[in-house]
């Protein structure tokens, strides 16, 4: 799943998104309005957590033009003002959920889990493809009774593929989605990591394969010969 945090406070910002992360979220993270107006227009999230308090635009605003627009990511808005008005002001602007700062992370992890259940396209938690199945909550594939656990980028490459089985997904999409706009990577990590995903298939002994289409992608295919 992949998020944008748009907050100013760098402290904040900096130990939300490691907590996130922790959690096998893929999360690009904003620190103006207006940045986070230009992220949630352009990229492809599941979900936004928005701070109202913003320079440059506040997350009002943001929230009402990304509403007109007819972006319907959910969205769930973190700040400091608690009043009524406030919650009220906010979830009339399209919010799907409100939460005042301070805040315990376990909150703020179950209101995430919530507002991405109430996606039109929520997946469940076991993702299942030609027997083999993605827990999203353990990390883990398994198949046969034997089961093996992802690292974070492999996890959120693999959750893409299993969303998409037997589609192609292209190696920019990936790069955008898991590592970032702002990632300096190299498209070589993308590699690396199909690689490692191929060889935990290949020890649970998955009735699956990561096929390469050269020059475009990847797609997740009932065989075992796609190994190139």
């Amino acid at each position: 799943m992949k998020l944008l945090f748009a907050e100013d406070d760098r402290d904040i910002s900096r130990a939300v998104s490691t907590v996130l992360k922790s959690q096998k979220y893929t999360v690009d993270t904003v620190f103006t309005g207006t940045d986070a107006y230009t992220y949630a227009s352009a990229g492809q999230y599941d979900g936004i957590i928005l701070d109202i308090m913003m320079p440059g635009m506040d997350g009002l605003e943001v929230l009402r033009r990304l509403r007109r627009e007819g972006v319907q990511t959910p969205v769930l808005l973190l700040t400091a003002k608690a009043e009524l008005e406030d919650r009220v002001a906010g979830l009339d602007s399209g919010a799907d959920d409100y939460l005042p700062k301070p805040f315990a992370v376990s909150e703020l992890l179950a209101r995430i889990r919530a507002m991405l259940r109430r996606k039109g396209d929520f997946t469940p938690d076991i993702l299942t493809f030609g027997g083999l199945e993605l827990n999203r909550s353990t990390f883990e594939i398994g198949f046969g009774g034997k089961t093996v656990s992802l690292v974070a980028r492999e996890y959120q490459v693999f959750e893409r593929l299993m969303e998409r089985a037997g589609s192609i997904i292209t190696t920019d999409s990936l790069m955008e989605q898991v590592w970032g706009w702002d990632s300096e990577v190299e498209v070589s990590i993308v590699w690396v990591t199909i690689s490692n995903l191929r060889k935990k298939l290949a020890a649970i002994e998955a009735p699956v394969g990561i096929h390469a289409v050269r020059g475009v992608g990847y797609k997740l295919e009932e065989a075992s010969c796609c190994a190139n």
